[in-house]
């Protein structure tokens, strides 16, 4: 007995470091908590698309109805359901059980948690692994927790040290078992067609480099690849399903011309280049990459001279030139474009930028092998701090909180309460009911102004939406009602034609401006809509953040206009004529 003791007691004061860090990571996640929905959540590519199609979902009861017949009535007027995510993935089954901030918040809990609990197992098993580094991993760990990305996507960027830790471990035939299930649990929890594809690419080429220069191949690795497809296979079955196994529709990105989309020239692919390589993308994790930098320039510097720091300098130096040809490619990506597809015309409907979600990881990655050099003291601790306040200062959802617990919070950052205005936008429905009898189902809405989740979160049926994948005849049939407007702005109408995954109403005079606040008070002058074609996809009612100052050339007639103490939006209801 006293022997349990002894080895429970050694474990636990092992352990330490980990709890410290995970302690410390719900301390920082306090920020979020606030009364009524008044937290602050991340709005672009986030509140405005990521909550509204799972919420829908679960609402009408299809989350996991793959049927190819299936149609999700609240959005586009009856979009194929095999159009949208899967059903499996963990916020959708949070938003069956909570509503979607709650559900969200201990989402973005969960998955910086196996974020840090993933990077602390990696770094004592393959990268600072002598007893007295633990707390040095367990601050890498909370900066890896800490970094500036979208966890809507799941563990698509913060879970990738288990799936380097899992294929490490069989390699050396080691935990296979939990091994294979941690690689399993990354297909669940990640998105395939952000990540996926690109880290089981990234695996792959450096399973088969390993396999080259030692000339054996151990297949452990390639096994849980292997589980890891098979695993994404069954995940995203409506995306296999709609688009290998049975065409259920043709997908508007078949229509993608994303070289239109970004400035051309050699210049602007330098500047693109060089961008990728010193802060990384904004979906994946966008923070300078200083401390790795710091660390491999000091690592080299202060290393002994030796065959040891000819080593690390030849790992660094392939390290960073890997990264620097991966930015290179991403930052000259839309001038290759052209090229490309015509060679593989199927390269239109994806996205090779993606790559950069794999670049994190590679970071710390330099980060932690120069961190092995350096002598443990105030340096080595000094980077690592400097690491985790980068990742928390570049991570504006905490830091849009902490100024909202000071007051501070900006009025064109609003919180999910002020957002998403269920007030207001109840209101509206109740007039709409009072005035006409019709619940929310009877008719169908679009939006002017502010984004159609913010409709679809408070259960009105939208004909516009915030979509990844959606039906191409739709895109053309939807392009009648705003075409009057794309032809008054050329970039409205590139924004649109060579990528409209936002199939929004849009005002010449209002711009790209998707958020248009109650003040100051905006006023659309021209709005050159077509009512009729409105009519004819069913739509009846828009919801305008503007007020329009002459709706009758638009075939519309003023329904009401509805203001909330507390809401982000001031709204004009206007009712189709035709």
């Amino acid at each position: 007995m006293p022997e349990l003791r002894s080895v429970f007691s050694a474990r636990l004061q092992a352990a330490w470091p980990l709890w410290g860090a995970v302690l410390l990571l719900l301390l920082l996640s306090a920020a979020y908590l606030a009364p009524a929905g008044r937290t602050y959540i991340l709005l672009d590519d986030n509140l405005d698309t990521e909550l509204a199609v799972p919420s829908v979902l679960v609402q009408e009861g299809k989350a996991l109805d793959y049927q190819p017949a299936t149609r999700v009535e609240h959005l586009q007027g009856g979009i194929p359901r095999n159009a949208l995510r899967p059903g499996l993935q963990p916020l959708v089954g949070l938003i069956a059980l909570l509503p979607p901030l709650p559900a969200y918040l201990w989402h973005e809990l969960l998955v910086r948690l196996a974020g840090l609990v993933g990077m602390y197992v990696l770094l004592r098993r393959y990268g600072l692994h002598r007893p007295e580094e633990a707390a040095a991993c367990a601050a890498l760990a909370l900066a890896w927790a800490v970094l500036p990305t979208y966890t809507a996507y799941g563990v698509s960027v913060l879970g990738q040290p288990w799936v380097l830790w899992a294929l490490l471990n069989l390699r050396a035939r080691r935990l296979v078992a939990v091994s294979v299930a941690a690689l399993v649990g990354f297909a669940l929890w990640s998105s395939l067609v952000l990540a996926g594809l690109f880290v089981l690419a990234g695996a792959g080429g450096v399973l088969l480099y390993d396999a080259l220069r030692n000339r054996r191949l151990v297949w452990g690795p390639w096994l849980g690849l292997l589980a890891m497809t098979a695993t994404y296979l069954v995940v995203e079955y409506p995306l296999v399903s709609s688009l290998l196994i049975e065409r259920q529709f043709v997908p508007h990105r078949l229509e993608f011309d994303l070289a239109r989309l970004a400035p051309g020239g050699v210049g602007a692919g330098q500047v693109a280049a060089m961008r990728y390589f010193a802060l990384g993308q904004y979906h994946a994790s966008l923070f300078p990459r200083l401390a790795p930098l710091l660390a491999a320039g000091a690592a080299v510097t202060l290393a002994a001279p030796g065959p040891a720091r000819q080593l690390l300098r030849r790992r660094l130096a392939l390290g960073l030139a890997a990264l620097a040809a991966l930015a290179l490619f991403c930052g000259f990506y839309p001038q290759l474009l052209p090229g490309l597809q015509r060679a593989v015309p199927p390269l239109r409907a994806f996205n090779l930028t993606r790559l950069h979600f794999l670049t994190p990881l590679a970071w710390f990655g330099v980060l932690v092998l120069s961190l092995r050099h350096l002598p443990a003291g105030r340096a080595r601790w000094a980077l690592i701090g400097l690491q985790i306040l980068v990742g928390l200062g570049m991570n504006s959802e905490w830091t849009r909180n902490v100024q909202r617990q000071l007051g501070r919070l900006p009025a064109s950052e609003p919180t999910y309460a002020a957002y998403v205005a269920p007030e207001l936008l109840g209101q509206v429905q109740r007039d709409i009911r009072r005035r006409t009898g019709q619940e929310p189902a009877a008719y169908r809405v679009a939006c002017l102004g502010l984004p159609p989740a913010v409709a679809s979160l408070n259960g009105f049926y939208t004909l516009d939406a915030y979509l990844n994948n959606y039906p191409l005849p739709y895109k053309h049939a939807f392009r009648e009602l705003i075409a009057g407007e794309l032809v008054k702005s050329p970039e409205l109408r590139t924004y649109f034609d060579a990528w409209g995954n936002r199939c929004y109403l849009f005002s010449a005079e209002l711009g790209k401006n998707f958020r248009v606040g109650a003040l100051p008070e905006r006023v659309v002058q021209h709005w050159a809509f077509n009512g009729a074609a409105f009519r004819r996809l069913g739509g009846r009612y828009v919801l305008s953040a503007a007020r329009l100052a002459r709706p009758q050339e638009s075939g519309l007639r003023l329904f009401g206009h509805y203001r909330q103490p507390g809401a982000y939006w001031h709204l004009w209801v206007y009712e189709v004529t035709w």
